[in-house]
């Protein structure tokens, strides 16, 4: 501990044992988590690097660490690691409008980057539902997604550059700041997504767009998961561009009643929420909503302004809380599938519920096959426990099957370390460990997590 404190402010290293324990863990269900050393919050890139010299020095674990309201237990700790928080590195270094870039550090909050570019007339898409606390930091390490993913693409495409420190205390830079750039292989892409098991990411340049219209929402009830998805791909088959096209089924618009009293649609198995923030966006909705009927839509509902689309959204936004409540612990699953394949994941996870004798929502990025089953449960039953973690699994092993991928933009972390193995097969993980090695030889970088 000497050694480690000797490059650092007193205030950045905290050793009491109850501050340790509430750093210890993301908000996974069923990931084990150790008790660290040491939790270390750097505000300099020479603090973050003089902790990794040290740690590579005396092989101890480090454990990258954001907002920590990741899905995987990615930021869970190990016995005996020095978890690295990085949320005071929070400082959005430029804005340029004129290359429509920002500079940021990664412990800039997501809303707050959005927040600061608004007022250039830009914008920084990618929102995941935790976005008002969820950090730039973290949303790179796990390759973040959100609502209007299916218009505006996820995380990685807008990462341009970093500045990562290596495990052994280098500064590496990757990337570009132009708009264009392909000189050598894309290490920017590789660390995307990797959940700290590369480096740690100091500096990010991100990409941003001009500020969208205000959107406007249409919500369409449908009668069963497989009219609701035959909707989803007539809309996409139609050409249309939706700013976002999300789902909920029965069970999670029940929820969402219960906790915000909103009045939704309970008799519906699905309800469809579609938004365009096109020049004239009306006409997209009545275009869509004709998709829906012929789908079999029971009603379709197009809002007539900005105030009632938002308060659709903020319906599907208080989806997981909502869902969350009903039994106290949730284990939420981000198994994406194919558009067309939408409805037999819908159905299969109805009759996994069914069979297990539990209450699965799946709230949904319908637009792109992004799907969160929510197991809900009492975790102090032994028995309902176990029966939540295996239906856990057989979700992701539908999704599988279906020809989908175990997750979509949660990441692997612990959680679903296992499933990882199975969907790339003995070449590709063999493949991906050798690049680990390469990055991270002594192995001190997020140890146990994605592999």
């Amino acid at each position: 501990m000497s050694r480690l404190r000797e490059g650092l402010p007193a205030e950045a290293v905290l050793t009491d044992a109850d501050v340790l324990a509430s750093y210890a863990h993301d908000m996974a269900s069923f990931c084990p988590a150790g008790t660290p050393a040491a939790v270390v919050l750097p505000r300099e890139v020479e603090q973050v690097r003089h902790v990794l010299r040290v740690a590579s020095e005396l092989r101890v674990p480090v454990v990258p660490q954001g907002a920590r309201s990741g899905l995987s237990g990615a930021a869970n700790a190990v016995d005996g690691c020095v978890l690295l928080s990085l949320v005071r590195m929070n400082r959005v270094l430029d804005i340029d409008p004129v290359n429509r870039i920002a500079v940021v550090e990664p412990g800039v909050v997501n809303a707050e980057l959005s927040k600061a570019v608004a007022g250039h007339g830009l914008a920084y898409p990618p929102d995941p539902s935790s976005w008002e606390q969820c950090t730039i930091g973290g949303n790179i390490g796990t390759g973040a997604g959100g609502l209007c993913c299916v218009k505006y693409g996820v995380t990685a495409e807008y990462v341009l550059g970093l500045d990562v420190v290596l495990a052994d205390g280098r500064l590496l830079s990757t990337g570009r700041s132009t708009a264009k750039g392909v000189a050598g292989y894309d290490l920017t892409r590789l660390f995307v997504g990797s959940e700290g098991t590369l480096g740690v990411v100091v500096r990010a340049v991100l990409a941003l767009k001009p500020a969208p219209r205000q959107q406007l929402v249409l919500a369409a009830e449908f009668a069963s998961s497989a009219a609701a998805g035959d909707a989803v791909c007539r809309i996409m088959a139609a050409g249309h561009a939706p700013s976002l096209l999300e789902l909920m089924d029965r069970t999670s618009v029940q929820a969402v009643n219960r906790m915000m009293r909103m009045g939704l649609p309970e008799s519906t198995e699905a309800l469809l929420l579609a938004g365009f923030d096109t020049p004239e966006p009306g006409a997209e909705l009545a275009a869509v909503g004709e998709l829906c009927r012929a789908a079999g839509a029971t009603e379709v509902v197009p809002a007539e302004d900005a105030a009632e689309s938002e308060m659709l959204l903020a319906a599907r936004r208080a989806g997981l809380s909502a869902l969350e409540a009903v039994k106290g612990t949730t284990m939420i699953d981000d198994v994406c599938v194919p558009r067309a394949r939408l409805a037999e994941l819908l159905d299969g996870v109805a009759e996994i519920a069914d069979r297990h004798r539990l209450t699965i929502g799946v709230i949904a990025h319908a637009g792109d096959g992004n799907t969160h089953p929510t197991v809900c449960f009492d975790a102090s039953d032994e028995d309902e426990a176990r029966r939540a973690r295996q239906s856990f699994d057989e979700i992701m092993a539908l999704g599988l099957e279906l020809g989908g991928t175990i997750t979509g933009e949660h990441g692997v972390g612990v959680l679903k370390r296992d499933w990882l193995a199975r969907e790339l097969g003995p070449d590709a993980l063999e493949l991906q460990r050798g690049i680990k090695a390469v990055f991270d030889p002594l192995g001190i970088l997020n140890p146990g997590k994605v592999f």
